[in-house]
């Protein structure tokens, strides 16, 4: 594993940083004397030492619900935004042989609920390639961390596209999180710190994770059991 630079000498660049998480994240590298630049859309900057890949939309709705149109946009925002910051900013970490290249999933990518299909594949496609990311740049000096982040209170719904019973469930979720931004993104920025590449920031992720691979099909219970008790709320 590299060894993290000094926040005082790195340059970090955060896509969709205007609000939410990536703002969060921003101040706190910027806080701890790190150069940030924020932006929404693509942008020619120079070499960068940390990139997060944090542009993302949120969409909600079953298999049957959902068109093509819906697929391409949510596969084109929130998983090929990814590749492209990635392709953009990678070959310079790997010629100066250090780097840490960031993504914001969702546990929703971890999770294989009901009711979030095609936000939920494309999640799953940011895990996995930031997972085989990490294989390739073993050894290179580049890190590659992914954050799953559950519900928690943010503006991630003004964009939503979908199902609106889908839609209050999930406001009704990030109502009810014990977890806020300014938690999320702390523990986010610690493991950040120490380089760790599967970050689950919400309080109760760590332990549903874990039942996931060690119990699956008791998790699958319980699972199907909690969305069909929210269906009815």
């Amino acid at each position: 594993m590299a060894q993290a630079n000094s926040p005082a000498r790195e340059r970090v660049l955060i896509t969709g940083g205007g609000s939410g998480l990536g703002l969060a994240l921003a101040q706190r590298y910027a806080r701890d004397g790190a150069r940030v630049l924020v932006v929404d859309i693509d942008a020619a900057v120079g070499g960068v030492d940390v990139l997060v890949n944090n542009a993302g939309i949120a969409s909600g709705g079953a298999l049957l619900g959902t068109d093509m149109a819906e697929w391409r946009r949510l596969i084109e925002v929130d998983l090929l935004s990814v590749v492209r910051g990635t392709l953009a900013f990678l070959p310079g970490m790997v010629e100066r042989g250090r780097g840490h290249v960031v993504s914001t999933a969702s546990f929703a990518g971890l999770a294989g609920a009901p009711g979030i299909m095609t936000y939920g594949v494309a999640k799953a496609g940011v895990v996995a390639f930031s997972e085989q990311l990490r294989a390739e740049m073993h050894g290179t000096g580049v890190d590659v961390s992914v954050l799953c982040p559950a519900f928690f209170r943010t503006n991630l719904l003004e964009n939503f596209h979908g199902d609106a019973k889908v839609r209050g469930m999930a406001s009704r979720m990030m109502d009810k999180s014990p977890d806020t931004l300014d938690t999320v993104a702390d523990a986010c920025y610690r493991d950040l710190r120490a380089r760790r590449f599967l970050v689950l920031p919400t309080r109760a992720e760590p332990l549903r994770w874990r039942l996931k691979r060690w119990f699956p099909e008791f998790y699958f219970k319980k699972l199907v059991q909690t969305a069909a008790r929210m269906r009815r709320a």
